[in-house]
């Protein structure tokens, strides 16, 4: 698959823009469009694509309420108390909505598999519905248009604050997910609220203050999971608090000194913030994950599965492994493996493919405890290398997931190579594989019964006079 087309020639344009153009009031367009966004304005396609994002939030959140991490944030959360409003998913315990968006944001980002966005480097569906899913608990009754409409507002303007740090908040050592996140948080939760244009600037204000999140913790920290769900809370926060009148920076994304973006990275594209508002949904540009690792590994992951299946290969028959990837890719995910934790091999793609090779997956099974030091798979990472092509750097940010794949055996070597992540739009996971990845993560929660009741209101969203049913199938 060769480079060019009309996407070359999008990326051209877009290097070609004023990068570093301050939008007078991009603050306050996207708090505006947030405010005014109605149902009615969402095309056909939209809505269809955010039931696809529910359903796969709401997997992801089944299995990552059933892990430990989770667990010890949920902890906490009851240790602290406070009053009933919100559930945990997966059961009908429930707590405040700021600690229920903590704990299932959190459990939806638990296991490196909720939603991905390419060009805003973003996780926002474990952020934009758990956010939903707790108001539309508290605030009861919330029906299912105005459910899906919070959740496209959050998708919308939080993608569009992602997109403007063009990858480079990830090159300054934050998680775009994470410091990103809490616009989305902010904009879910400022619709469900029915704030003004004015309190939900303020929202922004505040949210873009308490951003935070460090890309090292990829590295083996428990705390990459909790980035999600600190993110989604302060979101929250920030909202309930414009409610009732305190204000925020209200120029928090354009501010030239002490703001969003001046702080967070040397060089943004801040036309992205407001650039197609209303008529280009980013929502539709969303993707969904068939591995279990950070979103880089993909692409290799899925081409070294190609070369293997059609070329009848095994483990034993390869003699090395090389990848030619993205700097984004290589710094992100191919630094040297030290068994540390769960998430440092999902985030490692010499893990990640080493089991692809030995196990021919990397889904739940592939990163367990017990396999992070494993001595097979340790001694394979030594057949991989993993170099940059400066050609796919000079593609743009759009193309950050271009990867070739190179097999060496004692027969030949096999060459695959691809410009897009597999699940992407480009790319895009069939209806059957969606299927198949909420019943496998939803089983670690619910029985068979409830799953086909979730996904039977999750079909009908926008046709719900309440969420109440979809709450309540949630509990099992």
């Amino acid at each position: 698959m060769a480079p060019g087309g009309q996407a070359g020639r999008d990326i051209g344009a877009v290097k070609a823009a004023d990068q570093e153009a301050v939008l007078p009031g991009a603050t306050a367009a996207l708090a505006a469009y947030v405010a005014d966004l109605r149902y009615a304005a969402l095309p056909h396609e939209v809505v269809e694509k955010t039931r696809d994002c529910v359903l796969d939030a709401l997997g992801c959140m089944l299995f990552g309420v059933t892990l430990p991490w989770t667990c010890i944030v949920a902890d906490v959360a009851r240790e602290e108390g406070g009053n009933s409003q919100a559930s945990i998913v997966g059961s009908a315990e429930r707590l405040s909505v700021t600690q229920a968006v903590l704990v299932n944001s959190t459990a939806g980002h638990a296991f490196e598999l909720d939603d991905a966005h390419t060009r805003a480097s973003m996780h926002a569906g474990s952020i934009a519905v758990a956010t939903a899913l707790a108001f539309s608990e508290w605030r009861a009754p919330v029906p299912g248009r105005e459910f899906v409409t919070a959740i496209v507002a959050g998708y919308e303007a939080g993608l569009r604050v992602g997109m403007a740090g063009a990858g480079n908040i990830f090159k300054r050592g934050f998680h775009s997910a994470a410091v990103c996140g809490v616009f989305v948080a902010a904009a879910t939760a400022s619709r469900l609220l029915g704030l003004d244009a004015l309190r939900t600037q303020h929202a922004f204000g505040i949210a873009g203050s308490m951003a935070s999140g460090l890309m090292a913790a990829q590295e083996g920290a428990m705390v990459k999971r909790l980035h999600a769900g600190q993110a989604a809370k302060n979101g929250v926060t920030a909202a309930l608090l414009a409610s009732r009148g305190f204000t925020g920076i209200v120029n928090v994304l354009e501010a030239p000194f002490g703001g969003f973006f001046s702080s967070m990275t040397d060089r943004r594209e801040l036309h992205a913030l407001t650039a197609g508002l209303g008529s280009q949904w980013e929502t539709l540009a969303l993707g969904f994950k068939p591995y279990a690792t950070a979103g880089a590994c993909h692409p290799a992951l899925a081409l070294l599965d190609v070369i293997m299946r059609e070329h009848g290969l095994k483990a034993d028959d390869i003699a090395r492994i090389k990848v030619d990837c993205t700097t984004h890719c290589r710094d992100h995910v191919a630094w040297p493996y030290v068994p540390q934790g769960v998430a440092s091999a999902q985030m490692n793609i010499f893990f990640a493919l080493s089991v692809m090779a030995l196990e021919r997956a990397a889904m739940v099974a592939q990163f367990e405890e017990s396999k992070l030091g494993d001595p097979h798979i340790l001694v394979f990472m030594s057949r991989i290398t993993v170099t940059v092509d400066p050609a796919f750097d000079a593609m743009g940010n759009a193309f950050r997931y271009a990867t070739r794949v190179t097999v060496s055996t004692a027969a030949g070597s096999y060459s695959q190579e691809t410009l897009h992540r597999p699940g992407s739009p480009e790319m895009p996971l069939t209806a059957a594989q969606r299927t198949a990845k909420f019943e496998q993560l939803a089983a670690y929660r619910l029985d068979a019964a409830s799953r086909g009741r979730v996904r039977d209101n999750v079909q009908n969203l926008e046709n719900l006079k309440t969420m109440e049913p979809l709450i309540a199938s949630l509990r099992g």
